[in-house]
């Protein structure tokens, strides 16, 4: 049975898949607000991220016996090496090199129409209790695993669409399974109250807890007595 997090990464695939299918080349050449990646660029990182289910499969079926705990989606995000100058430097280089090959928005569309498709294929099909190994070495439930592509495609949609000077394209989808993540003890009453307050919508919220957009004083003040921090993402 697919999780719940299958149907926000299909539709947040497909929203940008048709962002994607409308860019030219001067379009793919502009500053992401990643840098030093391009929009292309960016986008190559997002394709890469995508399509890393098939991966996270086969090294938890090698990995053997379990010997760590499971980690959770928000577990996933934690500070530490992974976001080291080593690991930035190739998740920098690896989207970099993609972009150079492919070159153009049809190709980039189409790896990343290719990537979900397999990786949705795996999700849809996968046993409730599937396990996954990420290249961090997490070991992790595939239904928590899939929420964090979920927010390699939403968040850094949120990233592609600030690089193009566009609104952002985030799904109804997407966002709630963002706001499980991020804010999964306030109330949607209270949701709502804090976007009121903050003078956002969906997306800006999420662009706010995600270090996307810059705060005032009262605005972190009210994201404090929320009980909310900025999760740590690339």
């Amino acid at each position: 049975m697919a999780p719940p997090a299958a149907g926000a990464f299909r539709a947040e695939s497909v929203a940008l898949s048709g962002v994607i299918g409308g860019l030219r080349e001067t379009d793919l050449r502009r500053p992401s607000p990643c840098p030093p990646w391009t929009v292309a660029d960016l986008l190559c990182h997002i394709v890469i991220a995508v399509g890393r289910i098939e991966q996270a499969i086969d090294a938890a079926s090698a990995a053997g016996d379990p010997v760590t705990d499971l980690v959770t989606a928000a577990g996933y995000y934690r500070p530490d090496a992974r976001f080291s100058a080593a690991v930035n430097a190739d998740r920098i280089d690896v989207a970099v090199a993609l972009a150079a090959r492919l070159g153009t928005a049809g190709a980039i569309g189409a790896g990343l129409t290719a990537a979900t498709r397999r990786s949705l294929e795996l999700i849809e099909t996968a046993p409730a209790d599937q396990e996954v190994r990420t290249r961090h070495g997490d070991r992790m439930l595939l239904s928590q695993f899939t929420v964090t592509r979920v927010v390699e495609l939403a968040v850094h949609g949120l990233d592609v669409a600030a690089g193009l000077h566009r609104a952002p394209w985030l799904t109804g989808q997407a966002a709630a399974v963002l706001e499980d993540l991020l804010m999964p003890a306030v109330s949607q009453p209270d949701i709502e109250g804090l976007r009121d307050r903050l003078g956002v919508d969906r997306a800006g919220l999420i662009a706010a807890l995600t270090g996307r957009a810059r705060l005032s004083g009262a605005g972190t003040a009210a994201l404090a007595r929320c009980g909310l921090t900025v999760l740590a993402l690339g």
